[in-house]
């Protein structure tokens, strides 16, 4: 804006900035910074564009940006991260919401999002299930850092809640005192990412909610450092948690992941998980699915073991 548009069109009405005269700048821009030439022509045009809906120009003038094709782009979320597939891949996805609400609220052209035609990266999805050993060993780690106070008692009682819920990170960070009953055994969550729904508690949650100080001032269940606030990093609590429990590369969401993995152990069907998760679409369960195939392949081996043993005592 300030080293490419103001110079070109700083000192003109609104009214005299014509297509012909955008036409010659956009040209000379474009032959040594393509790239930025883009980029300058394209707030010129949403400048122009809301210009009538503030009364700044009138709706009878000529569209000065009509019909100048814009420089071709490179992939840049690709070819800068390319080494990182994964956080490509995310990075070009808020880049994406970001253009679309933009063209939403009127500030880029319709159809104009730069990132539409980018391939993504293909790669193996990135899930991690804790074994039963090691959530013991999870479970101890964290009773010695409540004790020795290495960690915010917050910081624990999070991980806590997230092992046996499976509830995701931002619905217990964000967690009200007025969302959890304890009669009940549940938490009446009104705005999870999927819409409200009801999570039900096992009794090793009950107690520990029980056993939390309430402070009238904070009505937050995993309080911040700052008076009336909530917890809001986790990560780098999680990350010293981690290492200590020998869980390198273990995300806080594979606690999630655990928690089908578990219940699907148990024989649980994927219904009833997507339901338990939270997961309104078919689709977001069945990534459980080889988990289920693998279950009932060991459902019968062990019963096929079980016959074959009784065929041989017999023989």
């Amino acid at each position: 804006m300030r080293n490419r548009v103001m110079p070109a069109f700083g000192r003109l009405r609104l009214d005299a900035i014509d297509h012909a005269w955008v036409s010659a700048w956009f040209d000379a821009a474009s032959a040594s910074k393509p790239g930025g030439a883009n980029r300058a022509f394209e707030i010129l045009r949403a400048m122009l564009k809301t210009a009538p809906q503030w009364g700044e120009l009138g709706e009878d003038v000529p569209d000065a940006c009509a019909n100048i094709v814009m420089n071709p782009r490179r992939p840049v979320a690709r070819y800068l991260m390319r080494e990182t597939p994964y956080q490509a891949n995310r990075t070009l996805g808020v880049l994406s919401r970001m253009f679309s609400l933009a063209e939403l609220w009127g500030w880029r052209p319709d159809g104009s999002n730069p990132c539409l035609h980018v391939k993504r990266y293909t790669g193996e999805k990135r899930e991690r299930f804790l074994s039963a050993e090691e959530f013991a060993c999870l479970g101890r780690i964290l009773d010695e850092i409540l004790a020795e106070g290495s960690e915010t008692r917050s910081a624990v009682v999070a991980v806590r809640l997230l092992m046996p819920t499976g509830c995701r990170l931002s619905e217990i960070q964000k967690l009200r005192w007025e969302h959890v009953d304890l009669d009940a055994g549940e938490l009446r969550l009104p705005d999870s990412k999927t819409g409200g729904r009801t999570v039900p508690l096992a009794s090793s949650a009950v107690r520990l909610l029980k056993s939390l100080p309430r402070d009238e001032d904070n009505s937050w269940v995993i309080a911040g450092r700052k008076p009336g606030s909530h917890l809001t990093d986790l990560q780098h609590s999680w990350r010293r948690i981690r290492a200590r429990a020998g869980l390198d590369g273990v995300r806080i969401h594979d606690l999630r992941h655990s928690f089908a993995s578990r219940a699907l152990a148990l024989g649980e069907g994927l219904p009833m998980i997507g339901k338990l998760l939270g997961h309104t679409q078919v689709q977001t369960t069945a990534r459980y699915a080889h988990l289920a195939r693998d279950t009932v392949k060991a459902s019968a081996a062990r019963i096929g073991d079980s016959i074959d043993r009784d065929l041989e005592a017999v023989g």
